[in-house]
Parts: structure tokens; C-alpha cells; sequence
């Protein structure tokens, strides 16, 4: 165990330092999506498989054939040498140029007093050259000179012997595997077909996981989702089925929410009016003068509390130019005698739920408007954001209350905001607008001195 134990220490001591910045290069480059890793699965194993076929043939098969040949072309050319050394030839070797030609398939020629050219610069890739040349020094043992590129379909062999040079001209099919090319052909149009088979069917699997992503994402943005059905594999459709009935539970869940508060505020509307009837039979009495002003925040609470419930839910996603609602925040701004400037960076038409979108942006205003003089709002618009920064030069709010404020109801201390104008609902409706499109709303530190406002949601 002492062994085994020191061994892994060594290796995460030096192999894994030296590992980890390759996996981080090799991870930064990889394809994150499902549809291209699932094709780097199927088609990188299948390429190394064939790679290492291919390897082995090229090594084993290709290279034996080619020496066999070109063995038996040698052995046959050192045939004829010795046949012209041991028998007197005419003047012409006309014999043993037919025998040659007939017999062996090749056409000899003899050079009296000739004289090897100068050796030719190999081929980059030169199997031939290699195994014609070591049988020729096995076999034959005497200066040679050979040409296997010259002419694509002749390879020229040059044997010098006592004063003479016999020249040999032979089909490169006789000394070379020629025919590999055919199973090269085979093994990548296989392989292009597979691939092909691959692709189609990864494309059929792939698209129900993207329709159920897609679904997911609109719901999750608050838009509709008709038309999705589960498809695919077993455990596709099972995701998807859970999907719907997910969906089917949320959405009921909030019907069901909104139709009980829809009740409870007609209930509190009536017994809330029977007040104002009694307070206003009783007449301008200055002891009632209290209970009058907690009708009507009451009244506003309970305006409140049903706008914040129901959530805008209902509400189609619609075109909202930013420049016109912004330019109108900014005129009620100025009417209350304080500045208000924005910056638009991107499109100006923007995709969200307008009435919605108004009333988050409204609340978030409203309330630098009362803590605040100046407001700036920077507003930028990307392929795949909308960021709106909202900075005051307000008292701002302590950092361990900045997410009690999104809580409904929820209230800071009576000198910062206890207001009758307030509810207690105004961030917490602005963050559940958001959410509902997809993005969020977070406070911080502003450089203004005040108050920031960061708004989120997908363009």
C-alpha cells in the first residue's frame, strides 16, 4: 500500500501539472454543442479505426506484395545476366532479348563499353526505390541504377557487369503493388458513407432534445410554448411528457392563484367601499380624518398586492421601441423638478411584454424619483442581451437589504422609506417582471453615489 501510495503522489506531482493545461486547451476548443459531440463520438473512433487499418496494411500487406514482385523481377534480371556471362551472344543478343521479352515479360538491352548516369534524387515517398535497391544488392551484388518515376508505367533498371550495361525495362505492376489504391477507394467511401448514415440519424435524435431545450426556454422567458410535442427516443419523449405536465401544473397553479385574489379582492373591494360609504355619511370630523387616509392605503395595498400576483401573465410579447419609453420617464422625471438622462446603445426596437416591461422600468424610476434627483439610465442592446443600468446619487440601500427589498411588502426603516405613496410591492413586482422574461434584476453599489439598478433579460 506504501508503494502504491508514494506512486500516486509522483504522479500527481508530475503528470498532472503537465496535464491539466493540455485538458483546459483541449477543452476550450472542443465543441460545446450536443449534436457536434455526439458526431465527434461516432466519427473520430471510426477514423481512428481505419487510420490504424490503413497503417497496418501500408506496413504489412502493401510492403510484403511489393517485395515479392520485385524479388522475382531480380531474381529473373539476374537470370539473364547470368546467362550472358556463362553463353556467347551474338552481336545484337538478339536471343536473349526474345527469350527475355517472351519468356519473362521484359525488354532487355545490352550497352557494350557503357556507363552508369548519375543516381536520380529519390521520390519523397520511395518503397520501391528502397526494396528494389536491397534486392538488387542482395541478389546481385553489382553497380546498378534504377528510374521508377521517369515513366508512370515502366520502372528502368541499369546493371553494370564487366564492360557492358544491361538495361531492363519492366511493368511497374510487376514490381509494385499497384493495385492498393482499391482498397483505399473502399475503405473511405465506406467510411464517407457511414459518416453520412451517422449524421442523418444523429439529426432525427438530436432535434427532439433541441425542440424540448427550445420549449424550455421560451416557457422559462414567460411566452408560449404551443405546438411542442415529445418525440424521439423513449427517454426523450419521457423528458418531454414531464415537461408538459410541468408546464400544465405552473400554469394552473397561477390561474388558480390569480382567480383566488381576483375573489379575495372583490371581497376587500366591497367591505373597503362600505368604509368610504360610512366615513363619508359621517362627515368631515377630524377624528376620522386617520381612518380615512388607512382606507385608501389599503386601497392601494390591496391594487397592489393583485398587480403583483397576477404578473402580467397574459400579456402576448410584442415590439417596444426603448427611445419613446424612456423619453417619457424622463419627461415625468423633469416634472417634479429633478434630471433625468439616458444612452441607447443598439437596437431601439426591443421583443418583451410591453405593458409589463413598462411597469418594471415605471417601478424602478419611481423609485429613484422619490430618494433620488438625477438618474441616469444606460441602455445597451445586444445579439443576445438587453442591459439596462440605472444609476442614482440617492441614500442607495445597506448590501445585507438589497435582497430582503425584492421580498413583497418587505420595508427599510421609517426615515427611508416609509411613504404613502409606497406599497412595498414596487421591486418586487420589477424583479418578477424580469424573471418572467427570462433575466432579473440585482442592486449595487453606484458610482454616482446612490443606487444601481442592473435590468437583464434576453434580447
Amino acid at each position: 500500500m506504501a508503494f502504491f501510495d508514494t506512486l500516486k503522489r509522483d504522479m500527481d506531482r508530475f503528470v498532472i501539472p503537465g496535464w491539466r493545461p493540455f485538458a483546459r486547451w483541449l477543452r476550450r476548443r472542443l465543441p460545446t454543442g450536443l449534436y457536434t459531440r455526439s458526431l465527434l463520438i461516432v466519427i473520430l473512433p471510426m477514423l481512428l479505426l481505419q487510420t490504424v487499418v490503413a497503417a497496418v496494411f501500408m506496413e504489412r500487406h502493401w510492403r510484403m506484395v511489393t517485395e515479392r514482385l520485385s524479388e522475382g523481377t531480380v531474381r529473373d534480371i539476374a537470370g539473364i545476366i547470368e546467362v550472358i556471362k556463362s553463353y556467347p551472344q551474338d552481336g545484337n543478343y538478339d536471343a536473349i532479348t526474345r527469350i527475355a521479352d517472351d519468356a519473362l515479360n521484359l525488354t532487355v538491352a545490352v550497352e557494350e563499353n557503357g556507363q552508369l548516369p548519375p543516381p536520380r534524387p529519390r521520390p519523397f515517398f520511395s518503397i520501391l526505390d528502397d526494396i528494389l535497391a536491397e534486392q538488387i544488392t542482395r541478389q546481385i551484388q553489382m553497380p546498378f541504377w534504377i528510374d521508377t518515376v521517369g515513366d508512370s508505367r515502366l520502372v528502368e533498371i541499369r546493371i553494370k557487369f564487366d564492360d557492358r550495361v544491361l538495361r531492363v525495362f519492366t511493368r511497374r505492376g510487376s514490381t509494385y503493388a499497384s493495385n492498393t489504391h482499391i482498397f483505399l477507394v473502399w475503405m473511405v467511401g465506406t467510411a464517407f458513407v457511414l459518416a453520412v448514415i451517422s449524421i442523418l440519424f444523429l439529426r432525427g435524435q438530436i432535434r427532439p432534445i433541441l425542440a424540448l431545450a427550445q420549449a424550455a426556454e421560451s416557457f422559462g422567458k414567460g411566452q408560449k410554448t404551443e405546438g411542442f410535442s415529445p418525440r424521439g427516443a423513449d427517454e426523450i419523449r419521457r423528458a418531454g411528457l414531464a415537461f408538459i405536465q410541468m408546464r400544465e401544473r405552473i400554469e394552473r397553479q397561477m390561474e388558480q392563484r390569480t382567480a383566488m385574489l381576483a375573489g379575495i379582492s372583490h371581497d376587500l373591494r366591497t367591505i373597503l367601499t362600505r368604509f368610504k360609504l360610512q366615513l363619508a355619511l359621517a362627515g368631515d370630523k377630524p377624528e376620522l380624518a386617520g381612518m380615512g387616509q388607512d382606507v385608501d392605503d389599503m386601497q392601494s395595498m390591496l391594487e397592489g398586492y393583485l398587480a403583483f400576483a397576477k404578473g402580467e401573465a397574459e400579456e402576448d410579447f410584442g415590439e417596444l421601441r426603448l427611445s419613446e419609453l424612456l423619453e417619457k420617464l424622463r419627461y415625468d422625471f423633469s416634472i417634479r423638478g429633478k434630471t433625468m438622462t439616458y444612452e441607447i446603445d443598439g437596437e431601439d426596437e426591443i421583443a418583451v411584454r410591453p405593458n409589463a416591461f413598462t411597469r418594471l422600468l415605471s417601478n424602478l424610476v419611481s423609485n429613484a424619483e422619490r430618494y433620488a434627483s438625477t438618474l441616469h439610465i444606460d441602455a445597451r442592446h445586444s445579439a443576445k442581451w438587453l442591459t439596462l443600468t440605472l444609476d442614482d446619487d440617492g441614500p442607495g440601500i445597506p448590501v445585507e437589504a438589497r435582497e430582503d427589498v425584492f421580498k413583497p411588502f418587505y420595508r427599510l426603516d421609517e426615515a427611508r422609506n416609509l411613504n404613502a405613496s409606497g406599497t412595498g410591492l414596487g421591486l418586487a413586482i420589477a424583479r418578477d417582471v424580469a424573471r418572467a422574461h427570462g433575466g432579473n434584476v440585482t442592486l449595487a453599489d453606484s458610482p454616482r453615489g446612490g443606487l444601481r439598478a442592473v435590468v437583464r433579460i434576453p434580447a
